[in-house]
This record gives structure tokens, C-alpha cells and sequence, in this order.
């Protein structure tokens, strides 16, 4: 279910053109009535008008007609945004008695939602019945379907997609700058979600060429990443190839060894432009020991971002303590997300489950 948008340019279409776009809350709610959209529309020469998708979340309120906008900014290529750059949509509320149960409860709801939640993306007809199918084949065994549902979740954090998408930005966040100032955490939800949305723009593992979109996608990213203003204010010009690699390795825990440190500078001292900052810090975001340190803290964080829909000190909490409990609870346990009942206790949460149903 979703609400497909058409957005046209007029005038001269001679020259290809790009206009960026996202969506914000209205009357409804991100997570709760409809999923985020960010991204940039690509005009080829000729073209006067594309499609956005915006993934809606039926879900078991009684409620009246609700709104969310599209907005969109930046063009370049000639055309100018007229009064329309940002519209009101509504999204056709549910007047009747909202159903009894949770639509959560729905093995195919909970997979989709999942698809939205930590892939930011519609799941592939493959993917939809492979995990659905998991739960539904327990034939109603409760204990079953209990465990399923865990291992099930936990596979979207686990995953390829999501290492090589959502945990690669968290990694080159945590590089680049390290922990944010009074957090012990490198970046919030609202930094995290666009910018997975950007690495994992069509990819579907499994699907032809998913391997090249992916490398493609990361690279114009981390490109555009190191043009940012608040990278080159932290690495202004004169920063010296050693300052950089030692700064990014400091901020990733010290993850480099001494040959890996001077190969890392030396590659530099050869490029040191955009071209060689970025190579230096894909090396540094993709190191294993960086992915193996981090590991548990960003499975927590994303019990955040993913099912809950906020940051760890943000709604009923004020501060980290939510966050660093169940990171000592999934220490504890070795890592292992079933001993320490942590899938399970955010499926199972009240603030979850009020996602979608009274």
C-alpha cells in the first residue's frame, strides 16, 4: 500500500535536470501512517515528469483523513520550483471501528514493516514469502511463532543489506567524527535513515547486479560524504595526510594496525584530494575489526531507529540508560539477541506494538 506522487517540470526540457525531494509530517505521523521518502528525481533531456512512491502503514485506528507533504529543493538544470514545491497529501483515514487485534500480529504485516523499518525499502516478492513463510509454517504453535518472529527480525539487522547500507553509514560516521558530544553513539536517527536510504537505492541482494548498484551506491555516497561542510570544517585544507589517518583511526577505536597506518598515508601523500580522503576512510568504515567493536552498539541503537521510531534519549527516555541497559544485557550474552531477550522485548513493547493499533 502506498501513494504514488507525479512530479512534473515545465518549460524548456532540452537539458536533463534534478530536484530534490522528502516527505514531512503533517497530521500524520512518520512510522506510524507512512514511511519516510528521501531522494533526488533525475529528469533525462526530454523527460517532464517522474514518480514518487510514499510506502503507507495500514494500521487498526479509528481515525479521520490525516496529511503528510512533499517537499522538494535544490534543483539544478534550469528549472526553478514554482509555488507547488511543497504539497499537502492526505492519506484516507479509517472511520470504522479499528479491527480487533494487531495488524503486527500478521505474519506478512510484520515482514513488510520490517522491509520499511531497517531496509527503508518495499520487500521483493522473494524476500516477503521466504520470511513470512518462517512464521506461518509453525501452524500456530505459540513457542514457535514467538521464536520465529525473534530470528526473523534479528535477520534484517544481520543481513548483507543492511550491513552493507545502515551499518556502513553508522561505521562512516563513527570514523569520520566519532561519537557524538555527550552520546555513545556517532549519529542520530535522523542523520542514519537518509543516508541509508541513499546507499541502498535499488538494491535487492540476490537480485541481477546487485553487487555493482551497491558498490556504485557507496561510492557516490561517500564521495558526497567527504564534500559535506561539517567534513571539510573537521579536515580543512593543510590537514596533513598523517593528521587524517591518525584522526580517523583514533575515532574508530585504533583499529589500524601499523602497516595498514602507513599504507593509509601513504595512499594519501600520493592523493590527497577528495579522491584519496575518501579511499582513506571507506578502508578505515570497512575495517573488520571496526565492524566486529561496534557490532552490539548498533544492533541496540537500531532497536531505536527501526522499531521504535526515535532515538534512545528521545519519547519516554531523557537519556542513554534504555540503550546501554540492553547493550549490557546483549554483552552479557555474548551477543546472542535470544538469550538476552532483546528482539523479543521491543516486538512485544508497548510502544511497538501502539505503532500501529490502539
Amino acid at each position: 500500500m502506498a501513494a504514488e506522487i507525479t512530479v512534473r517540470r515545465a518549460g524548456d526540457l532540452s537539458s536533463a535536470a534534478t530536484v530534490e525531494y522528502e516527505t514531512a509530517d503533517g497530521t500524520a505521523r512518520e512510522g506510524y501512517d507512512y514511511m519516510a521518502a528521501r531522494g533526488t528525481l533525475q529528469f533525462a533531456a526530454g523527460e517532464s515528469e517522474k514518480k514518487v512512491r510514499v510506502p503507507l502503514i495500514e494500521d487498526a485506528y479509528e481515525e479521520s483523513d490525516e496529511t503528510f507533504m512533499l517537499k522538494l529543493s535544490n534543483p539544478t538544470g534550469g528549472p526553478q520550483l514554482g509555488a507547488a514545491s511543497a504539497v499537502l497529501f492526505s492519506i484516507k483515514g479509517n472511520p470504522a471501528p479499528a479491527a480487533a487485534g494487531n495488524p503486527s500480529d500478521d505474519a506478512r504485516f510484520f515482514v513488510r514493516q520490517h522491509y520499511l523499518d531497517f531496509l527503508g525499502r518495499e520487500p521483493d516478492a522473494g524476500g516477503m514469502n521466504f520470511w513470512s513463510n518462517e512464521i506461518t509454517s509453525c501452524a500456530g504453535d505459540a513457542q514457535c511463532v514467538e521464536d520465529k518472529r525473534q530470528n526473523v527480525s534479528a535477520a534484517f539487522f544481520l543481513s548483507i543489506e543492511f550491513k552493507e547500507t545502515g551499518y556502513l553509514v553508522y561505521r562512516i560516521y563513527k570514523a569520520a567524527y566519532g561519537d557524538m558530544a555527550g552520546a555513545p553513539v556517532p549519529l542520530s536517527r535522523e542523520e542514519l535513515l537518509p543516508d541509508t536510504q541513499r546507499i541502498g537505492r535499488g538494491v535487492v541482494v540476490g537480485a541481477a547486479g546487485w553487487a555493482a548498484l551497491l558498490e556504485s551506491n557507496k561510492a557516490a555516497f561517500a564521495q558526497e560524504f567527504v564534500s559535506r561542510t561539517r567534513f571539510t570544517s573537521s579536515y580543512p585544507q593543510g590537514t596533513t595526510p598523517e593528521q587524517f589517518v591518525d584522526a580517523l583511526n583514533t575515532n574508530a577505536g585504533n583499529v589500524l594496525s601499523a602497516d595498514e597506518r602507513a599504507q593509509l598515508i601513504e595512499l594519501l601523500t600520493a592523493n590527497n584530494d577528495d579522491t584519496g580522503r575518501v579511499s582513506v576512510l571507506r578502508r578505515v568504515a570497512e575495517h573488520a575489526q571496526l565492524e566486529r567493536a561496534e557490532l552490539n552498539k548498533a544492533f541496540v541503537l537500531m532497536q531505536y531507529f527501526g522499531y521504535l521510531r526515535r532515538n534512545p534519549n528521545e519519547g519516554p527516555d531523557t537519556d542513554f540508560r534504555g540503550w546501554e541497559f540492553w547493550l549490557g544485557k546483549l554483552d552479557d550474552n555474548g551477543g546472542n539477541f535470544v538469550h538476552a531477550q532483546m528482539v523479543k522485548a521491543f516486538i512485544d513493547s508497548i510502544e511497538y506494538r501502539r505503532r500501529f493499533a490502539p
